[in-house]
């Protein structure tokens, strides 16, 4: 017994002896073991989610190599790699020399189907560049093309016919990064890569008025027609984003379009004017069926974050509009994620004055905004906007719900006709919801520019400042149907959910403005 509990004994007093001289040795085999889960643990997070960094690292350390990108799908009969005409994508190589002998080797191929040209993974650095008929570029997992900052790469354009001016400063424009005029048949699409204008100069010296032109949209096609954009990302351009301009048969499938929620100005999303967008989920379903009055408009399925509006339908500016003469019709967006801090989800105008008509919204939840939808126009505009419909659109803490503003004021020049009113007329709102609104309304109409039969139905949006004037009019008429919360203005008709009226309007043009909130 004695000889036994020695023995114990000395054995805690060896344990005892092997921790102290070990201290340091054992608290590094204890970090590392930590270490080790958090990376696996890590590892199983990036698995899940697509992503990569350490965790990819220590799993593909684990379990063998990733599995390669995915390879590029044969759209058409002719492929290239960039990499076949010099292409270099380590982000500092100016690629625009390739660029321009792929787009040449694929011109020629027109008469056979066109081309393909795939841009591998890596960071593509590039000036300016056109596009041709009968092409498809194809972005790989891991492709961004980068528009070179400098802008004494970037070429000058003429103004667009319908604005007669370049839309910030009068002279030519910069022309977009990709770009094309004239052309049929061409596909921008991927697996996701992506197309990254770099604005951050741009928007800089916008600031601090250092330019003397209209800054350079990231991809613009003018004039062409049978064009699809779909699954890739278009990010931080030095102006508005996608910008086709009286175009047919334009698809935009799945696309991101995302840019600093502020201080990046003027960075639209999708900007349809006079020319039909087609943005549909699968691009087995597309079906082309618009024409050049920009009919059968879809925008579908996209996500749009942006310093400026996510989508904004126009149609032309002031004089230069009305001369042009081409409306925007027969548009549906559905099914849209949007925000912009600094201006709306969803716009009409201010450039409309060669006409706005048939216009569907529906299914849109628009978040963290300074506004959710508005229509926003000015004397000078003339042309119309009717026929507007919105129905299930969801607001989650948007400073203004529904903004009606007939004063907005920029114009090309001094040559605008001061008796040319736009005509506003039949605006529905029906299943409109939402949480954290400040003003839920806010319909501003004029003596000379008053908002004709607009209707409210189905509207329940909860509040984030109780005070009077919340739901506000000015030279409005029209309806309220059924449950509609908040109060609605006094300028309204009241309807039961039988269509029965129950009070007619105290005043048509009674005035409920609060700017102050």
């Amino acid at each position: 017994m004695v000889e036994t509990g020695g023995g114990r004994l000395h054995q805690r007093r060896g344990a005892a002896a092997f921790v102290a001289a070990n201290r340091t040795l054992l608290a590094a085999a204890w970090v590392v073991g930590f270490a080790l889960v958090f990376l696996w643990q890590s590892a199983s997070i990036s698995l899940r989610s697509g992503g990569g960094g350490s965790g990819g690292v220590l799993l593909g350390l684990l379990s063998g190599p990733l599995p390669p990108p995915r390879p590029a799908p044969r759209l058409r009969p002719a492929a290239y790699n960039l990499t076949d005409f010099g292409g270099v994508g380590d982000g500092r190589a100016l690629n625009t020399g390739a660029f321009e002998r792929a787009v040449e080797a694929i011109a020629a191929l027109a008469e056979r189907g066109g081309g393909q040209l795939n841009v591998p993974p890596g960071r593509w650095l590039t000036a300016p560049f056109n596009l041709t008929s009968h092409m498809t570029l194809f972005l790989a997992e891991g492709a961004e093309i980068l528009g070179i900052p400098d802008e004494k790469y970037w070429p000058l354009m003429p103004a667009l016919p319908s604005y007669g001016y370049g839309r910030e400063r009068k002279g030519p424009r910069f022309g977009s990064l990709i770009h094309g005029q004239n052309l049929r048949d061409v596909v921008i699409t991927g697996h996701n890569g992506s197309i990254n204008g770099q604005g951050e100069v741009w928007w800089m010296k916008h600031h601090r008025r250092m330019l003397n032109n209209t800054r350079p949209p990231l991809v613009q096609l003018m004039w062409s027609k049978d064009i699809i954009v779909a699954n890739i990302t278009l990010r931080n351009s030095p102006f508005w984003h996608f910008h086709p301009y009286d175009c047919t048969n334009v698809t935009v499938s799945n696309v991101t379009i995302l840019s600093p929620v502020s201080g990046a100005p003027n960075t639209d999303g999708i900007d349809p004017g006079i020319y039909p967008v087609i943005c549909l989920q699968r691009l087995q379903y597309i079906v082309h069926f618009c024409n050049n009055s920009c009919q059968d408009v879809l925008i579908e399925n996209c996500y749009i974050s942006v310093g400026d509006d996510a989508i904004a339908v126009k149609s032309g500016w002031d004089q230069y509009g009305i001369a042009y003469g081409r409306p925007s019709s027969n548009i549906s967006i559905r099914n849209v994620t949007a925000r912009s801090l600094v201006s709306a989800g969803i716009s009409i105008g201010s450039e409309m004055s060669g006409g706005v008509a048939n216009v569907t919204v529906e299914n849109v939840r628009i978040w963290e905004s300074r506004r959710g939808v508005r229509i926003k126009t000015a004397t000078g505009r003339g042309g119309y906007i009717r026929n507007i419909s919105y129905r299930n659109i969801t607001f989650d803490n948007v400073r203004a719900g529904i903004v009606i503003k007939v004063d907005y004021n920029e114009h090309a020049d001094d040559g605008y006709d001061r008796n040319a009113f736009p005509d506003i007329t039949s605006i529905s709102f029906k299943e409109i919801h939402g949480r954290g609104v400040r003003v839920p309304v806010r319909a501003h109409g004029s003596d000379v520019i008053p908002v004709k039969d607009i209707s409210f139905q189905d509207m329940s949006v909860g509040i984030s400042y109780k005070k009077k004037h919340i739901f506000q009019c000015s030279y409005v008429e029209g309806r309220v149907i059924g449950s509609v919360f908040p109060k609605p203005c006094e300028n309204l008709d009241v309807y039961n959910e039988q269509g029965q009226l129950v009070k007619r309007a105290v005043s048509l043009n009674s005035t409920e403005l609060d700017y102050d909130i």
